[in-house]
């Protein structure tokens, strides 16, 4: 999935200077925003942020206080033209909110109250329930389904509906982690395969990571940053940014050299080296990933290496993440890198031991202080 626009081609999605108020409080204020046809744009952000507003804004469910929303170049205005659009775009909330009754009349209902025919409607709903695992559950009561089970089944509904934008909230944060995971594997393949325009929150990073053809951060009812994936996730635009999408180890310096792109940065009395040019004498927030960092045992005396930053440090603290181990280092300030349980074991590490943390001058992310 691309993400990117044809040329001349129409964004599929556009607003310009929406706000949103919600209790007498302004809780959006969105410049601009474009949605490219085909592309996948996860919005995320901490609880509060403004999340769902800004999806029930470009879903068509709430009506913004000010701004301009565009589908495909054409403005979408108040009265019977907003419910045409409306019925042209799905929506997956985060509760399934299916109807008491079967999981086929379900997935129908939408298409009937869109006039579609018959023949076409046992098609769609037959290949969707399909698609989904759940076309053995046809028959059965909603109201009987487990989480996972009523979750493709409101997935199969959207999908059935052959929506212009697909827009999802939150679609699998009440769901166990095994079952998360497999719709997660899923969902993605759909996606590539059906190609629909679509717009989802989360607060997830790695949904984010799985399915997004970019990324925008919201926070406090604005869009801090968008952009890819992996440009989001490894250069935050600023130290909440950064905390937010967990970029890694953060921490403040000063530059105190500078030479051909290549930049000594103090930190605590401890030197990193890191690429950038900003000038000596400028305080800096700096963030490197905890995978960035890999941990050896001290020769006696330097390895070769193609990375520039070699400290050591003295083990303080482990702490279990997922199968991995985030073990924190005493360098003279704090250090934390996330390495395999069979890495742990085969360096024989414990609390109290002597390593050496290692990472390349490129995988130093530097904001300069304002």
């Amino acid at each position: 999935m691309s993400g990117q626009p044809a040329a001349g081609s129409p964004s599929a999605l556009e607003v310009t200077m929406l706000t949103a108020v919600l209790g007498g409080q302004k809780v959006l204020e969105i410049p601009s925003l474009q949605v490219f046809p085909n592309e996948v744009l996860v919005v995320i952000g901490p609880n509060g942020s403004g999340k769902t507003t800004l999806l029930f804004c470009l879903s068509l469910l709430l009506k913004p206080a000010t701004g301009a929303i565009s589908y495909q170049g054409v403005p979408v205005a108040d009265g019977p033209s907003t419910l045409r659009k409306r019925r042209e775009l799905a929506v997956v909330f985060q509760e399934s909110l299916l109807l008491n009754t079967t999981v086929q009349d379900n997935v129908t209902l939408g298409l009937r109250l869109r006039g579609v025919s018959g023949e076409k409607i046992r098609e769609r709903t037959q290949t969707w329930l399909e698609r989904f695992g759940v076309s053995a559950l046809s028959r059965r009561q909603a109201k009987t389904l487990s989480g996972g089970e009523a979750k493709r089944v409101s997935l199969a509904r959207a999908f059935a509906l052959q929506p212009e934008v697909l827009f999802l909230d939150e679609p699998f944060s009440a769901l166990d982690s095994p079952t998360r995971q497999a719709l997660l594997e899923d969902f993605q393949t759909v996606l590539r395969e059906t190609r629909v325009t679509t717009v989802m929150v989360t607060h997830d990073r790695n949904e984010a990571l799985v399915l997004a053809d970019r990324v925008a951060v919201l926070m406090n009812g604005r869009i801090r940053q968008i952009g890819r994936p992996e440009e989001v996730f490894s250069s935050p635009v600023d130290e909440e940014v950064a905390g937010f999408v967990e970029a890694g180890n953060v921490l403040h310096g000063v530059l105190n050299s500078q030479s051909n792109g290549l930049v000594s940065v103090d930190i605590a009395g401890r030197q990193l080296q890191a690429a950038s040019n900003l000038g000596a004498g400028t305080r800096v927030t700096v963030l490197l990933n905890y995978e960035d960092v890999t941990l050896s045992m001290p020769l006696p005396q330097t390895a070769p290496s193609s990375a520039r930053n070699q400290l050591r440090g003295k083990i303080i603290r482990v702490f279990p993440v997922g199968s991995q181990l985030k073990v924190y280092l005493d360098c003279g300030f704090t250090l934390a890198s996330l390495i395999t349980r069979r890495s742990w074991e085969e360096l024989g590490l414990e609390v109290g031991r002597e390593v050496v943390a290692s990472f390349k001058a490129s995988s130093v992310h530097l904001i300069a202080k304002r």
